[in-house]
């Protein structure tokens, strides 16, 4: 009977009534499970992201139905699909990998492997419960951008080494501009700033260098803003 759950069902030439709500409850609840997964090991998602995890494994399971075994209807249905554009700013590579989660827990519905697809399922969503849970990969310290403005009368070249060196923080100077018709200059750090720091003593120490002037700590810098 084991045996049985994780036969393929590649070899079935007409799928019946029952076996079509069977992929579509199986691979909707396996759904409901990977975006739950998500929610609770992601510090931060989106709605939609969430609700299309649920989607799209559904809609992997049903264009397999479709297919079959049928080489013409693959190749009908190849090209049909490849007029569609996805133009979106590229994700995290955790939400990536979600993505193919998904799509893998449709696939193996559509061909008709409950028992893989469900074990795979659950063997995953609890390998992402232990790597949160151990927090696997986190670094102590955290990669900031810093932003300083400085008068023209100060040497920005060394002009925060010893504030950086006193707060134990490794930078280095991405870029410098000067603002104001040329009477300041905006000095712009990428820093790496250990977790139990206090960033507002770094921030203070800074204020008393540059003259209490403009200061900006991003907390997740875009490599775009350099």
């Amino acid at each position: 009977m084991i045996d049985s759950l994780f036969a393929s069902a590649t070899t079935i030439t007409e799928l019946t009534f029952t076996d079509i709500l069977l992929t579509l409850f199986v691979s909707i609840a396996l759904g409901a499970i990977i975006s739950f997964t998500y929610m609770r090991t992601q510090a931060s998602y989106t709605q939609n992201f969430a609700l299309t995890m649920i989607v799209l494994p559904t809609i992997v399971a049903i264009i397999i139905l479709l297919i079959g075994s049928n080489v013409a209807r693959a190749f009908s249905l190849a090209g049909a699909f490849s007029i569609i554009r996805f133009r979106s700013a590229p994700g995290d590579p955790k939400d990536i990998a979600f993505v193919l989660f998904t799509m893998a827990a449709g696939l193996a519905c559509g061909v008709g492997a409950f028992g893989y697809a469900v074990l795979f399922t659950i063997v995953l969503c609890l390998l992402m419960f232990i790597l949160k849970a151990i927090r696997f990969g986190s670094q102590k310290s955290t990669q900031k951008m810093l932003k300083v403005t400085v008068p023209e009368n100060l040497g920005y070249e060394e002009a925060f080494a010893e504030v950086f060196h006193m707060f134990d923080v490794k930078y280095e100077l991405r870029k410098v501009r000067t603002t104001e018709l040329g009477s300041l200059y905006e000095l712009v750090y990428a820093v790496s700033i250990d977790h139990l720091t206090n960033q507002k003593e770094l921030i203070d120490a800074i204020r008393c260098r540059n003259g209490n002037l403009d200061i900006t700590l991003t907390m997740a810098p875009a490599a775009a803003e350099y």
